[in-house]
């Protein structure tokens, strides 16, 4: 294995050029590093004007998400020996705004992880005196899976339905949404059947399944969407064939 590998890094500096370039870095290869610890290389010893987003770097806060050779990835949990000799190519993730060289605008995102309201919905809040909303354990394995997301925007990166119509809710939206929904404490799931039955929601996705694949947590997302497709034509059918079983 080379103890070197080159990382072709995109980098766009709005107050310089309009355009994305790339810019050549040769690094040492450790068989431990991350493509993080690459970036982190430059930047502290190489090129300090390097922009991009991290935090935890244990694939818990979902920061450094970004195309690592055309797929996305962590960039935490990514090594570098695989793909030696290199050459690697390292982008924003597509389907955002780009602010600065890696570093994409969320806002989009975000908006839509609060339209689907992910959080425990009460119509009736009981009593403090009455002590906390209790689980089993089959509770729990119920939803365990959809609340694993830690909101990287991997699977958005690579939906080809938000990258053709950035109306569409999105895959980590309808999983959190399923999260919710399938919570025993929780009684929000008619509100947010509301929003994901529209033109936006559930019925855009035609299944291509790439957000389950890029997925560094393993939620499914894509499973999420047709278990809530198969929930909504149910209650189509309870709502307009058999209008008393809906009520």
């Amino acid at each position: 294995m080379s103890d070197h590998i080159t990382l072709h890094v995109a980098r766009y500096r709005p107050e310089k050029a309009s355009e994305t370039t790339f810019d050549a870095f040769e690094l040492p290869c450790p068989k431990e590093w991350v493509v993080l610890d690459g970036l982190n290389h430059i930047k502290d010893r190489m090129d300090g004007t390097l922009s991009y987003r991290w935090s935890c770097r244990m694939g818990i806060c979902g920061s450094c998400g970004m195309l690592v050779n055309g797929e996305p990835k962590l960039a935490c949990a990514t090594f570098l020996s695989d793909y030696a000799p290199g050459p690697v190519r390292v982008e924003p993730l597509r389907n955002f705004p780009v602010i600065r060289d890696l570093v994409v605008e969320m806002g989009d995102f975000m908006s839509k992880l609060t339209r689907i309201k992910p959080w425990i919905v009460r119509q009736v809040e009981k009593p403090l005196s009455d002590g906390e909303y209790r689980q089993t354990p089959g509770e729990l394995d119920e939803y365990k899976q959809f609340s694993m997301c830690i909101n990287c925007m991997l699977c958005y990166s690579a939906c080809p339905i938000y990258g053709l119509d950035p109306h569409f809710i999105g895959p980590a939206a309808i999983a959190l949404a399923q999260r919710y929904n399938l919570d025993s404490r929780d009684e929000g799931a008619a509100e947010r059947m509301q929003i994901l039955s529209e033109h936006d929601g559930i019925w855009g996705c035609t299944f291509v399944g790439e957000c389950t694949k890029v997925c560094p947590k393993h939620v499914d997302p894509a499973g999420a969407i047709q278990r809530y497709k198969l929930q909504s034509a149910v209650e189509w059918v309870k709502a307009f064939v058999l209008p008393r079983a809906a009520q």
